[in-house]
């Protein structure tokens, strides 16, 4: 899906492209190429004569080349952008290309992104520069908004964990902790803390790509104070992620804490039987290896009062461990 937006009293409007003649009509800021075929990356090098990498969205590109500078000027960024889905939270590689020297799109310049699926962050860019008049420029500024709409998609999705944690702390501290409600709790505290560990290495990859923006000397005195914004924001994040990850390892001690009780009532009762057994196995020992005849031969009460005597032995102990509180 081939994408670009141009800026219209101040606006910023998309228009779906579907074939060369229309990509020839637009003077966009932004060329936004979603899973693109072959047909639509021949366009964009036919129309703008920029070539895409194959290796754009490669997952395994050293870091080391995730942010380069081209000597026609192109600034090449690779950046991961947090998805939180419910069921698959993960990171999608975006490849940007910042064009800023071409004569086809003037002053302005052009800013393409290259991603295999829709991101978040772009829908939630899209929809404030539709509602919000003159809040992109140029390129340079699209780019400095989706880092910004970035670390303000990590802030909301800490928050949800925030929330998801209280629920959990609700189950834990209200005592009384099943293994089945256990394990639930486990499963969430180890999906908050994917997430929690995923955010945190999203914010600094958006740390290192703006990092790399104001080294490059191409922000403005307005864009760098900008740029310097998102880097705050993004240290208050940090704060927030160290604490979720101690909470997290509080609760996951908690948790546990309770399964090893439930573990240790189980062995309770296997310690407290076996010792109040030990006399009755005593007096059947005692009875069947001491008579040269069979008692019940000589008394018929043999039987009846050797079985008296072991219930008797076996209350003693039980009572006693009932006074103590052993058996609660």
């Amino acid at each position: 899906m081939l994408n670009i937006f141009t800026l219209a009293n101040g606006r910023l409007v998309q228009e779906e492209i579907e074939s060369l003649e229309e990509l020839a009509q637009f003077q966009p800021i932004w060329v936004d190429l979603e899973s693109p075929t072959l047909e639509e990356k021949r366009w964009v090098k036919q129309h703008y004569g920029l070539f895409i990498p194959e290796d754009a969205m490669d997952e395994d590109i050293e870091e080391s080349a995730r942010f380069y500078e081209e000597d026609n000027g192109e600034l090449h960024i690779r950046s991961d952008f947090l998805i939180d889905d419910e069921d698959d939270p993960r990171s999608v590689r975006v490849a940007f290309i910042l064009n800023l020297v071409n004569d086809t799109l003037k002053s302005k310049g052009v800013l393409f992104s290259i991603h295999d699926e829709d991101v978040p962050v772009f829908r939630l860019l899209r929809m404030r520069a539709r509602r919000a008049p003159g809040l992109i420029e140029d390129a340079k500024e699209v780019l400095l908004k989706l880092f910004d709409a970035d670390a303000e998609y990590s802030a909301d999705t800490l928050e949800g964990i925030y929330d998801d944690l209280k629920k959990v702390s609700v189950q834990v501290l209200a005592g009384d902790v099943t293994d089945a409600r256990a394990g639930e709790v486990l499963a969430a505290i180890a999906r908050q803390e994917d997430l929690n560990g995923r955010i945190r290495r999203n914010v600094m990859d958006t740390r290192r790509a703006v990092s790399f923006m104001m080294r490059s000397k191409m922000l403005n005195a307005e864009q760098f104070e900008e740029a310097r914004q998102i880097l705050r924001d993004i240290e208050s994040l940090d704060n927030h992620t160290a604490f979720l990850f101690d909470k997290i390892n509080f609760l996951m001690d908690a948790t546990v804490g309770f399964i090893n009780i439930n573990q240790n009532k189980i062995i309770k009762i296997f310690s407290v039987a076996s010792v109040a057994l030990l006399p009755p196995t005593l007096i059947a020992s005692v009875y069947g290896m001491n008579f040269k005849f069979m008692p019940e031969l000589d008394w018929s009460l043999g039987y009846p009062y050797a079985l008296a005597l072991m219930v008797a032995s076996a209350l003693g102990p039980m009572w006693y461990f009932r006074k103590r509180g052993w058996l609660k």
